[in-house]
């Protein structure tokens, strides 16, 4: 029997996001500025071998989802290879997090590798709007990649689009119909301050909820129910194929039943996305700790993790790191 990792509130982390580089081929404006982001040296990034042991680590400690993240995590070279270690270590639900754009040249590969399925960002479905999004022309090479993934057994696809007033916020419905014309799920994020410029304001949020009133006065929705995962799921009460969902990390914080942590590329543990501090695994790996003093290190964190970011209150005070250095 594990004892679960579970912190002060009594919330069990039981996923793990595991980025695997800080480097990625599009240029988001959420995420990073358009040109000058200084990359971390391959010296710090986390070996294939150390992500393994580390993921081992976790799942002795009732970790049961991992999600590989970036950066974009196939701009890292043969992927697949820690897809086939983590992959013999049975993990329950093994996926991946892509802007899509490699997808299509790699699907297959993943999934004899053992990858479960994927989760792909999309943010506009017109060209010239995701180039702007993106600030890349790459919208016909994502869909080629979704594509690929069905046929590659790598479902259900989830999209990840994230809503910015003024700016997608005119497509939602379009992406609820594309949802029902593909059997995807479509999932709406709020619009959250993690963007490398620092140009977040509350203005450009789309609260899920108008998000979901939008939907539904076009295409009737009715709830899900679901387990643990931050995203409310609503299915067409016609019956057709495809569902959408909201991450309220703004509007409707779900701190409060938050099963998430992650590592970072450069190997630092973070018990929240929105963390102010993190602890060092990868110096523990190098500098010789074992599994079960790295375990003990792990527990100690999440038994600390806080109550929940403050987004919504005056002392809200945003991480170090942008969206992109941290993982997804």
């Amino acid at each position: 029997m594990v004892d679960p990792l579970i912190d002060s509130f009594g919330r069990i982390a039981d996923d793990l996001r595991v980025s695997v580089t800080d480097r990625c081929n599009l240029r988001c404006g959420y995420c990073m500025p358009p040109e000058g982001m200084p990359w971390l040296p391959r010296s710090e990034i986390l070996t294939y071998e150390e992500i393994d042991r580390l993921v081992g680590v976790f799942m002795a400690l009732g970790v049961r989802t991992i999600r590989l993240t970036g950066g974009e995590p196939l701009a890292r070279r043969d992927l697949a290879i820690l897809v086939a270690m983590l992959s013999e270590r049975a993990v329950p639900d093994l996926s991946l997090t892509t802007n899509g754009v490699l997808l299509a040249e790699h699907a297959d590969t993943l999934a004899r590798a053992g990858l479960r399925r994927v989760n792909v960002s999309v943010d506009s479905l017109l060209r010239h709007r995701f180039a702007e999004m993106t600030r890349r022309d790459a919208l016909d090479r994502v869909m080629e990649g979704l594509r690929a993934a069905e046929s590659a057994g790598l479902t259900p696809i989830k999209l990840n689009c994230v809503v910015v007033r003024g700016t997608n916020d005119d497509e939602v419905v379009d992406f609820a119909r594309f949802a029902r014309e593909t059997g995807y799920e479509v999932r709406f994020i709020e619009f959250m301050p993690l963007d490398a410029q620092g140009a977040w304001t509350r203005d450009a949020v789309v609260p899920s909820r108008e998000v979901l009133d939008r939907i539904d006065a076009a295409y009737p929705i009715e709830p899900v129910r679901h387990g643990p995962e931050p995203a409310t799921m609503w299915r067409f009460r016609d019956g057709a194929r495809g569902a959408v969902g909201v991450i309220a990390s703004v509007s409707e914080p779900f701190c409060s039943s938050c099963n998430r942590i992650r590592i970072t590329a450069d190997g630092q543990f973070r018990t929240c996305l929105f963390a102010l501090e993190e602890t060092d695994l990868r110096a523990l790996l190098r500098d010789g700790a074992t599994d079960h003093q790295i375990a003990d290190v792990v527990r100690a964190a999440v038994a600390g993790k806080w109550a929940g970011h403050k987004i919504n209150d005056d002392d809200f005070a945003r991480p170090a790191r942008s969206m992109s250095l941290i993982g997804g």
